[in-house]
C-alpha cells in the first residue's frame, strides 16, 4: 500500500454553525443554521410548505444556538487537536458573525477578531488552518429578504464577505474553500443555497440559477485570493458519493452514469475546468430548461474560465446503488437515501460503510480533473457511551483505519491526496438532524439533544489512537 507523504495535512473538521454557540453574542446575526429545529424530522420540516424561517422555541428545540459552545471553548479544544498532533484543522466562519444581515457595507471587527484569536490559537500549536467560506450558515436576513442564492445580489454579498477575510487573514491562512458540499442543493437546496419550497426551492430553474450565481461568487473569490497572495490554495468541497450500478443491466449502468455526471460531478467540473460540462444542455433538458433561461451576464462565462480552484476538497461518507428496473429496499445517508447495497454494512443512522468506495472515488476525480484532492470530510456518526473507565468506540477506528486503509491504496494508485481531516474532531450538533447522540469525534462532548449536560470535554479510545496514527504518518493503524 502506499506511503502517506511526509507533508500529509493530517486533523479534523468541524463547521462554524455546528459547534461555536454563542449565536447573538458579540455583534452576530442569526443564520439560517440557527432556524432549523433539532430532531429527527429536521429536514423535513425544512422541506415542509408551511415553514417559513420562524424560530419557535415553544414549539421546537435549536441546538445549534449553543452547540458546544466552542465560542467560549476553542482554546482548550484546539489543545486537544494538538495533543493529538493536528497537522491542519478544517474549520468554517459563521458569515453572519462577520456580515449580521449580509448585506452590510462594512465587516463586524467582534466577528473578525474572534477568528483571529481562532487562527492565531491554531498558528501557536503548527496547525495549518484550512477555511470553509460558506459551510451552510449563510445570513437569516439574505434567506428571508433575498430569497437565497437564487438572487443574483449575493454574489456581490458573498464577494464582500470573502474579500473581508482575504483582507484580515490571508497572510496567516494559505488553505480555504469556498462553499461546503455545494452539490447538496440537488437534494436540499435549503443546507447550501438558503432555499425553501415558500421562496422557490422545488423550482429547478431557482436550483440552477442559485449553482451559477455560486459558481460566479466562488470564482470571484478565487481571484481575489491569488490576487492577495500568490501561493494561497483555494478549492472547490462536493460530497461524493461512489455509484453503482445494482446489476449489468445496460439501462442501470446509463443512469447510473448520467446519475453522477449530475451529482457528483456538475459542480465540481464548472467549478474545477472553468465551464459548464458538455452535458449541461442534456441535464437541463431532463428539467425542461437551458442555460438561455438562466440570469447569466456576459462576463460570467469569462470569470469562470479565468479563476478556477486549486483543489478539489469532497466529504466521502457512504456509497450509492442505483437500479431503475425493479423495486430495492432502500437505506439512508448524507442528505439522500439509496438503494441497499448487499455487500455493505451500515450504520446506526442507515448509512452504507463502503472504504473501498473512497479509493475508488479518489481515483475517479484525480484521473478527471488531475488536481490534488483533499478527504475533508469522513466519519461514523455512532451512539456513543461512557463507560466508568471510559468511551471505547472501537467501531470509529474500525471505520477510520478502514478508510485510512483506502486513501493508502489510492496513493499507490498514483493520487496527489493532500490530507484527511475525519468529520467532527470533537462531538457536536448534526447537521442532518440536529442531534448530539449522533457523535462523530475523537472528544466526546457531555450533552444530550436537549443541549443538557456540563459540556465537559473527554477523550475517546479514538483519541491516543488517531494521536498513533498521526505521529506516524500513517504506518500505525
Amino acid at each position: 500500500m502506499g506511503k502517506f507523504p511526509e507533508n500529509f495535512m493530517w486533523g479534523g473538521a468541524t463547521a462554524a454553525n455546528q459547534l461555536e454557540g454563542a449565536y447573538q453574542t458579540n455583534g452576530k446575526g442569526l443564520s439560517i443554521a440557527d432556524a432549523m429545529p433539532g430532531g429527527k424530522e429536521r429536514m423535513s420540516i425544512l422541506m415542509s410548505p408551511e415553514f417559513d424561517w420562524t424560530i419557535d422555541e415553544e414549539k421546537y428545540v435549536y441546538p445549534n444556538h449553543h452547540g458546544i459552545d466552542y465560542y467560549h471553548h476553542f482554546k482548550e479544544d484546539i489543545a486537544l487537536f494538538a495533543e493529538m498532533g493536528f497537522k491542519c484543522y478544517r474549520f468554517s466562519i459563521a458569515w453572519s458573525r462577520i456580515f449580521p444581515k449580509g448585506d452590510e457595507n462594512t465587516p463586524n471587527e467582534d466577528g473578525l477578531k474572534f477568528y483571529e484569536e481562532v487562527i492565531d490559537t491554531c498558528l501557536s500549536y503548527n496547525i495549518e488552518p484550512v477555511v470553509t467560506i460558506s459551510h451552510y450558515e449563510m445570513p437569516l436576513y439574505l434567506a428571508k429578504e433575498y430569497g437565497g442564492w437564487k438572487n443574483r445580489a449575493l454574489i456581490g454579498f458573498y464577494e464582500r464577505y470573502a474579500t473581508s477575510l482575504f483582507e484580515r487573514f490571508i497572510k496567516k491562512v494559505k488553505y480555504w474553500m469556498t462553499f461546503n458540499e455545494i452539490n447538496s442543493a440537488f437534494h436540499l437546496p435549503v443546507l447550501s443555497q438558503g432555499m425553501i419550497p415558500i421562496t422557490g426551492s422545488t423550482n429547478k430553474k431557482n436550483l440552477f440559477q442559485a449553482f451559477h450565481n455560486q459558481f460566479v461568487a466562488s470564482s470571484l473569490a478565487v481571484k481575489k485570493a491569488h490576487e492577495l497572495r500568490s501561493d494561497s490554495q483555494v478549492g472547490c468541497m462536493i460530497i461524493y458519493a461512489t455509484t453503482y450500478s445494482y446489476d449489468c443491466n445496460p439501462i442501470n449502468e446509463l443512469e447510473t452514469l448520467l446519475g453522477k455526471q449530475e451529482f457528483n460531478f456538475f459542480c465540481s467540473d464548472v467549478q474545477v475546468r472553468g465551464k459548464y460540462p458538455s452535458y449541461t444542455n442534456r441535464l437541463l433538458k431532463k428539467y425542461e430548461l437551458s442555460l438561455a433561461d438562466l440570469l447569466i451576464e456576459e462576463d460570467d462565462y469569462s470569470i469562470l474560465a479565468e479563476n478556477t480552484v486549486d483543489y478539489i476538497g469532497f466529504s466521502y461518507y457512504m456509497s450509492a446503488v442505483v437500479d431503475i428496473t425493479k423495486k430495492q429496499d432502500k437505506t439512508k445517508g448524507n442528505l439522500m437515501q439509496t438503494i441497499r447495497n448487499p455487500f455493505l454494512d451500515t450504520s446506526e443512522w442507515g448509512w452504507q460503510i463502503d472504504p473501498t468506495g473512497l479509493r475508488i472515488a479518489l481515483n475517479e476525480l484525480y484521473d478527471r480533473y488531475q488536481k490534488p484532492v483533499f478527504v475533508v470530510e469522513n466519519g461514523l456518526g455512532a451512539v456513543d457511551t461512557v463507560e466508568k473507565d471510559g468511551i471505547h468506540d472501537t467501531y470509529r477506528i474500525d471505520y477510520l483505519r478502514q478508510h485510512i486503509d483506502a486513501m493508502s491504496g489510492a496513493i499507490d494508485d498514483g493520487i496527489d491526496l493532500m490530507g484527511y481531516t475525519p468529520w467532527g474532531c470533537i462531538d457536536l450538533v448534526s447537521a442532518s438532524t440536529g442531534e448530539m447522540s449522533k457523535r462523530y469525534g475523537f472528544i466526546y462532548v457531555d450533552l444530550d439533544d436537549q443541549g443538557q449536560g456540563t459540556a465537559n470535554r473527554m477523550k475517546k479510545d479514538s483519541f491516543s489512537w488517531y494521536q498513533q496514527v498521526i505521529a506516524s504518518g500513517g504506518e500505525e493503524r
